[in-house]
Parts: structure tokens; sequence; C-alpha cells
């Protein structure tokens, strides 16, 4: 009898989202006899019961084009939005598994989906993952797909931005998506030759980048391109982050406030980090006197075409989850290590975030070429 697999593509999209359904739903068809039905909309559309078959002819064609065929929804299975509730649909998911009689579930997506995938495999469902985000933060893998086209993205803007800074004599802050972990900020900061790059990692010191640009002026350098991850912060705001992090992970035991209070907080603070790129880019203006410009990349960062890498890194991860689930290998993730694609165990994921060592290989020629770290 046939195995019947389902798969969902959940998060935000990300380039080769459809060369990795292509290449598990050919894979599954063409190599193992394994049946593939896709669900519309992440979680939303297992809950729902809304599916499209994966044959052939629904895959012919898909693997150049960006996004996914599938949908996409930021919906969890324990909170998902129901009309002005959120509630646990993760009782109607399993429902839905069943009723189908599915033989595994392959989920698609970055930390928050193998979360969600880890907790219905407690559920006792047959579960497989593949890393996808542009982010490249997801924990045991040497990469995620969706990183190298987004990094070329930005890498190409910074490239375009270093004309117009060095015409007008301007300080060109570019913004790049990266809210936990600064891998592509780095990444595409040295390959577009940034001059400051600023990431979570590494909370910053404004006088410290101010001088650092205003030593290139000194030296005949009239512009300067700083890389900025919108996770990346200063070390004020850093250090009142983590009191406030601090302040409630100790509860409310001393009488002082409630945990409510404190997340209440917190989560102000964080909101207003959104803006913390504008606050820096007018600052530098103000210390160094010289035009500061803005400018967030924001979504274009994840649309378009997948590049070569993440059209061939999807579709090799595509095709090895259905080759472990013919071999009846559930509950992993599929990742990359040392070049190769391996079985990780999904609870030795979830929960887990990769962020850059401050030993690592790229910090350190960051450093060596000149780059400003902002500490």
């Amino acid at each position: 009898m046939r195995k019947l697999v389902g798969v969902l593509t959940a998060g935000g999209d990300t380039p080769g989202l459809n060369a990795a359904l292509r290449g598990l739903g050919k894979a599954a068809n063409e190599a193992f006899d394994i049946e593939v039905l896709g669900f519309y909309d992440g979680f939303r559309g297992l809950m729902q019961n809304r599916t499209l078959r994966l044959d052939s002819s629904t895959l012919s064609g898909i693997l150049t084009i960006g996004g996914t065929i599938l949908g996409t929804s930021r919906d969890k299975p324990h909170k998902m939005p129901v009309g002005n509730t959120i509630m646990d649909m993760t009782d109607v998911m399993v429902g839905t598994y069943e009723n189908l009689h599915l033989d595994a579930l392959v989920c698609l997506g970055g930390g928050g989906t193998q979360k969600s995938a880890y907790h219905l495999l407690q559920r006792g469902l047959n579960v497989v993952t593949l890393p996808k985000t542009i982010d490249n933060d997801v924990a045991m893998t040497d990469v995620t797909f969706g990183f190298d086209t987004a990094m070329g993205i930005a890498t190409e803007a910074i490239d375009r931005l270093h004309s117009t800074a060095h015409s007008h004599h301007r300080i060109i802050v570019v913004e790049i998506m990266g809210h936990n972990a600064g891998w592509l900020a780095l990444g595409s900061g040295i390959a577009g030759g940034a001059d400051v790059i600023l990431i979570p990692e590494i909370p910053y010191d404004i006088e410290s980048i101010a001088g650092a640009i205003l030593a290139r002026s000194r030296g005949g350098k009239r512009f300067s391109i700083v890389a900025v991850s919108e996770g990346a912060m200063s070390i004020d705001d850093y250090k009142k982050m983590k009191s406030l992090e601090k302040e409630l992970d100790d509860g409310d035991d001393d009488g002082k406030r409630s945990k409510d209070e404190i997340k209440a907080e917190l989560d102000a603070f964080e909101a207003d980090q959104q803006s913390s790129t504008l606050f820096l880019a007018n600052r530098l203006q103000e210390l160094t006197g010289l035009e500061s410009r803005l400018t967030i990349l924001g979504h274009l960062q994840r649309g378009g075409a997948p590049s070569a890498t993440d059209r061939l890194l999807a579709t090799r991860l595509g095709t090895h989850a259905a080759r472990l689930i013919h071999k009846g290998n559930y509950g992993i993730m599929v990742g990359v290590q040392g070049g190769e694609t391996v079985p990780v165990p999904l609870d030795e994921v979830a929960g887990k975030r990769k962020v850059i060592p401050l030993d690592h290989a790229w910090i350190d020629s960051a450093r060596n070429v000149g780059t400003n770290l902002g500490d």
C-alpha cells in the first residue's frame, strides 16, 4: 500500500520553498512510490483540511519560482487565531492527519516551525522538517535554504548604495533582516564592502561608530556604508533588555512588579527597537556632521527567484526527506553538516537558535579588513 505524506510551508516566505517542494514531491512520487498532499497556508491549512495533490503536473515548472505554491502563514497549532480568540487547535490538526490516514507530515520552516512541528511530534504524528529561513539561524544545520538568495540581494543593494553615498558624501545606513542573528547583515556587509557592520551578537557603542566614520573622513573618504541587522542594539539598550528579562525570569515573589507588568514593559521596549535604526542614522549625522540616509531593504530580501545555490540545497534536502520517509525515519530535521545532508533529531533543534559565535571566521575577516563592528 502506497504511503501518503502531507507537506506544508510555514512562517515567512523564503526563496527555495518551491524547489524543496519539487524535490520532495518528485523524489517521493518517482523514486519511492509515495503520494504527497500539500496543505495550503501552513498549519492553518492542516487545521482546515485544505489540500493540493502534489503530482508531476503540479510540480512542473516551479523550481525557479520564488515564494510557495502552497502559501504560508505564521499560525501555530497551539496558538491559532480563530475569529477574535486565540485557540489551541492541535487536536483538530491531529484529527486531520488521522482522518486522511497520513503516514507522515513534512514541515518546511524556520525556528518557529521547528517548534510547532516538535509539538505535533509529541502528539504522536510522524514528523520530518526542512530548515528554511533567510536569517540562517536554525540550529543544528550549517545553512538554511533561502539564506544564499537573500544575502545576494542584500549584497547587490549595498553595491548600489556605494555610488550614491560616494557622490553625495553621505553616510548610508542600510537595514538588513535578522532580528535575533546577524548572519545576513554580516555576510552581505563583508561581501558588499560595508565600512560598519552591526549585528545582534555584538552590542554597539555609537561613539565608536562615529569615531570610525570620522577617521575615514579625515583620511579622505567622505562616505561610509553602515550595514545594520534589524536586531542590532546599542550597549545601553542591550543592558536594559537583559535587566528586564532577568526581572521576568526572577518572577514577582519580591512583591515589586507582576510578571504581566514586566512583560508589558519588555514588549514595549522591543516595539521601540523597530525605530532604532532610524535613531542610529539621525544620531550619526549629529555626531559626524555628515548627511545620513536610511535604506530599509525589508521584504525585498525574501522575493524573487532562488539562487542556484538555494535551488540545489532545497532539492537535496527535499529528496533526502523523501528517502528518510521511505525508510520510516521520523522525528527528524534534514540538516546540512559538513556539506552532507543528515537527519538531526528534532528535539535537538526545537527551541534553539544558531547565532554567530564571537570567534567565527566571518567576524575575524571583517575585523582584519578594517570593518568597524560597533564595539
